[in-house]
């Protein structure tokens, strides 16, 4: 096959998810067009964080199943790792993908998260205040490493190609597939397994609700987040994972894979002003660089799946750097108003979600959006029942604390 440089197509064939939506398409899109969101009031925090000012999280509450593993194969992975391991074995199968071949080196992996599981961590802190080391063992900080996902699926699977572990908040998934995307459209590798994952902890919490970020509509969980909605008092952080399996089109086509869709564009950029809150011109040019990665006007986008977090600056400087490249209503919905922020997840879960409802043809809600917030741009916001659209190409976007900006482009096969 031609390694021609930027000349090799890149497909999705297959993709898993680990989330309060379900664990498989059919379950996430009956979730979807149910409308309800899974925000859950936490009634212990009260009494255990009495300072923090929100009570609210999106946890997943069914059970994956991880002891269908080998134990000796899977005892350096936390809940993080093992919820990665689950989506991308079923994102494996999902592809149809021999899992003989992902030895060859010419398949490898891009995996990332915030962190990585806390309780390890917690093991670490006892030792540094009880000066007792009994509770460190073998894999204590393998489990807590933020590239464990990567780490253990890599070692899991016997990967010998590249591995990339995109530690970069809520752009790890998103990350993830660009840079796999870039990897076998250069020629460095023919498969690439892509994802993001992030374990639930309060902590996440805690860090958003110390920039008073987070929403606190106690009360009214079913209320919350409403990204884009002039009430809207900020995020709720969720958890899951997501794995996308990208392959080199000549190579899916040989081995007559399904193909879900194909990756045409991705734009990435650094703010290189602020660490937490957000710039608008360098939103606006990571989306930019994924329409001229893509080759296509911006008309020709009919769906973008906002980063839409609820927060207030947040929405509005999103709503306007999109704004600012579309000069239209383009039709936009966020999911984190279902499920929260599941931060270093979010990418590739929402990535995952875009690529399937281009294919049914219909776009989920902003939930709780009952007001746009006149700060935010005329973007054509989707709510009701969600919006029966049939385009060609949708955009994802995600933008992370440290200032970093991803713009993904995917096209109907």
């Amino acid at each position: 096959m031609s390694k021609e440089c930027g000349k090799r197509r890149v497909v999705i064939t297959g993709g898993g998810i680990v989330s309060a939506l379900g664990n498989d398409w059919a379950q996430a899109e009956k979730s979807l067009r149910a409308c309800k969101n899974f925000t859950r009031f936490m009634p212990d925090w009260e009494k255990k964080w009495p300072l923090m000012n929100t009570r609210l999280c999106c946890p997943v509450d069914f059970s994956f199943d991880a002891g269908k593993y080998e134990r000796r194969k899977i005892r350096g992975m936390g809940r993080i790792a093992q919820m990665a391991l689950v989506a991308t074995d079923n994102a494996l199968i999902d592809a149809g993908f021999p899992k003989e071949s992902l030895s060859d080196g010419r398949t490898g992996i891009a995996y990332g998260s915030s962190m990585g599981s806390v309780d390890p961590l917690m093991d670490f802190y006892t030792m540094l205040v009880t000066f007792e080391t009994s509770k460190i063992g073998a894999t204590t900080y393998i489990r807590a490493m933020p590239q464990t996902a990567a780490a253990n699926l890599e070692v899991y699977y016997g990967l010998k190609g590249r591995i990339y572990t995109t530690n970069t908040a809520c752009t790890s998934g998103s990350q993830a597939i660009g840079y796999s995307y870039e990897a076998i459209k250069f020629g460095m590798q023919d498969v690439m397994i892509a994802g993001g994952a992030e374990e639930f902890c309060p902590i996440d919490t805690a860090a958003f609700d110390t920039l008073f970020s987070t929403s606190t509509k106690n009360d009214t969980p079913n209320l919350t987040p409403s990204p884009f909605d002039k009430n809207r008092d900020g995020l709720v952080v969720g958890e899951g994972a997501s794995t996308l399996i990208l392959e080199e089109f000549e190579h899916a086509k040989a081995r007559g894979a399904k193909i879900y869709a194909e990756i045409v564009g991705f734009g990435t950029t650094t703010d290189g002003t602020h660490i937490t809150s957000p710039n608008q011109e360098t939103i606006s040019r990571a989306i930019e660089l994924s329409l001229l990665d893509a080759g296509i006007p911006q008309s020709e986008i009919g769906y973008v799946n906002a980063h839409g977090t609820g927060t207030t600056h947040g929405d509005i400087c999103e709503s306007q750097a999109t704004f600012a490249v579309f000069n239209r209503d383009v039709p936009i919905s966020s999911v984190k108003s279902y499920i929260g922020h599941t931060l270093g997840a979010c990418g590739a879960l929402e990535s995952f979600l875009t690529v399937n409802m281009m294919n049914a043809k219909w776009f989920h809600p902003n939930l709780n959006l009952t007001s746009v917030d006149e700060k935010c741009a005329p973007l054509g916001y989707i709510t009701g029942n969600g919006a029966e659209i049939d385009t060609e190409y949708v955009m994802n976007n995600n933008f992370a604390f440290g200032g970093v900006n991803t713009s993904l482009i995917f096209k109907r096969m």
